[in-house]
């Protein structure tokens, strides 16, 4: 599984897949705004998966992501991503407020919000227009890190997204400001593989354990213990499904302390055993494979007989 860690990359950026490589997990230590201007983003929760589609504009907080670029019908996949960290966000928000007088609020408000850690909708026709003008930029070799236009395409952005109406999105890129809740989420999510213990994460958030306890259930809904085997079964799946590593090397690389312990907390989640669960989901696949072969060689064949016709 391929791990693509972002805080080495400029602030904005275009990525072009040109293959599909599968589920892959994205460490991201800021949080992104992107884009889709050709082919679908696909982002999974565990057993759920959600599309963000052509044309759509999203967010992704810090943290592990479990995501899948699919081309468009050969042609490559591409989007276009701005990074920022809350610090950044909040002195643009400043800068808004006190040199153009603009009263920054939102009362959005919803369980999409709280439980997901992306957004996306469709763009609007504003939207739309400046990732092309952005699209224009990038192509120049003088606004690659160049610091001063990087920040005022991004407050451009920020100034969009806050002058519409309170939606997931506007409601998402706000709750960033407050960057104490960012440090503590980014603890969290950089140390699932750790195998450290609850009261070294607590040491770690300056909280003493009863309130890292609270905070955590505040944050991730669930206790801490079953929140780290939860997001460690959802790795082990994917990487099932998406490499050729034996059970125990997944067990390992997922810091569970045997194979037998791995597979029974699998099948637990999931009701079934590793095994098999990747040779169910390989054989879905290659089902899926056959069906969209024979229906790009149905549409083929109409479409010669349509010729022969008007012929």
């Amino acid at each position: 599984m391929k791990q693509i860690d972002k805080e080495s990359q400029p602030s904005i950026v275009k990525y072009v897949e040109n293959e599909h490589v599968g589920i892959h997990l994205m460490k991201l230590t800021r949080c992104a705004i992107g884009y889709v201007q050709r082919g679908s983003k696909y982002i999974y929760y565990g057993d759920e998966r959600h599309t963000i589609n052509k044309g759509e504009i999203f967010y992704m907080g810090g943290g592990n992501h479990y995501v899948e670029e699919r081309l468009d019908e050969g042609k490559p996949y591409e989007e276009i991503v701005i990074y920022y960290s809350p610090s950044q966000l909040q002195r643009i928000l400043l800068n808004l407020n006190m040199a153009h007088s603009i009263n920054i609020t939102n009362t959005h408000l919803c369980d999409r919000c709280r439980r997901q850690t992306h957004i996306s909708m469709p763009a609007t026709s504003v939207m739309r227009s400046y990732f092309t003008h952005l699209t224009s930029y990038l192509q120049e070799n003088s606004f690659m890190h160049d610091e001063a236009a990087e920040d005022m395409k991004m407050t451009e952005l920020i100034y969009l997204i806050i002058s519409q109406r309170d939606c997931c999105l506007k409601s998402k890129v706000l709750s960033n400001v407050d960057s104490a809740n960012d440090n503590f989420e980014q603890i969290i999510y950089s140390n699932i593989f750790s195998d450290l213990a609850i009261e070294e994460l607590a040491t770690m958030c300056n909280r003493s354990l009863t309130s890292f306890k609270k905070e955590f259930k505040r944050h991730f809904f669930m206790p801490p213990h079953r929140w780290f085997i939860k997001q460690r079964l959802i790795q082990s799946r994917l990487l099932l499904i998406s490499t050729s590593k034996s059970i125990s090397e997944i067990g390992i690389e997922c810091t569970f302390p045997n194979t037998s312990h791995f597979i029974k907390l699998f099948k637990k989640q999931y009701g079934t055993t590793p095994a098999i669960y990747r040779s169910t989901h390989c054989n879905m696949d290659a089902m899926d494979s056959a069906a969209r072969e024979n229906n790009s060689k149905e549409t083929n064949e109409t479409e010669d007989q349509i010729e022969s016709m008007a012929m």
